[in-house]
């Protein structure tokens, strides 16, 4: 089973991420799903996307889950049935969990692509990085600010948050591997911590929601 990496991030915050490479049969051997989830998996046309579907449930079972203990809110925010927090992600071969007792938490992977140069403009203020070096580095900081608000936002999970207009990450050095980001919204400020990792052209970062 590639389990490709483990993180402790916190005294009871933990970060798996997998890189999928199996054949769909045999990540569904020993998996069984909840209908809801069931009729997710059998609605889905890529192959891919079943087989990354299979391997977030045995991320989940190095923690003690199995489907049964998961199930999503109206806005489709996933949770464990004991009270953990969880977030959930995954992009082409590789998928992640994060996990925590405690804090409310995020996690985005993203594939580092010339894409993000086009929309880039749409979820951050694009002048802010005119001084990167080359496109090069200007991709990597655009994922980087990318999967952080898109942790924030699977946190938050409210109808209607816009990227651009209500979610701020602090400025950081790309080998820094950490910054802060903060929602705004509604009258209301949620701070956040946030860590980063890059590995094989993909970009991972998760957030733990800071103590009131």
């Amino acid at each position: 089973m590639p389990l490709y990496k483990s993180t402790q991030a916190g005294p009871d915050c933990r970060v798996h991420v997998w890189k999928v490479t199996e054949p769909e049969a045999e990540l569904a051997a020993g998996i069984t799903l909840n209908p809801h989830c069931q009729q997710r998996y059998d609605g889905m046309r890529s192959e891919l996307h079943r087989r990354a579907f299979l391997s977030i449930r045995h991320l989940m079972a190095r923690e003690g889950y199995i489907d049964a203990d998961l199930y999503y809110d109206p806005a489709g925010k996933p949770h464990l049935r004991d009270g953990t927090h969880i977030s959930i992600t995954h992009s082409f071969e590789f998928t992640g969990i994060i996990l925590s007792k405690s804090r409310e938490v995020g996690i985005d992977i993203e594939k580092q692509r010339e894409k993000i140069l086009r929309i880039a403009h749409r979820f951050t203020p694009i002048r802010e990085y005119r001084s990167m070096a080359n496109d090069d580095a200007l991709i990597r900081k655009l994922t980087m600010v990318w999967c952080a608000k898109e942790s924030l936002y699977k946190v938050m999970a409210i109808h209607g948050l816009s990227f651009l207009n209500h979610i701020c990450i602090d400025d950081f050095a790309m080998d820094s591997g950490e910054t802060g980001g903060q929602v705004m919204y509604d009258g209301k400020k949620t701070g956040f911590g946030i860590d980063f990792s890059e590995f094989e052209g993909f970009t991972c970062a998760f957030a733990v929601r800071e103590e009131a």
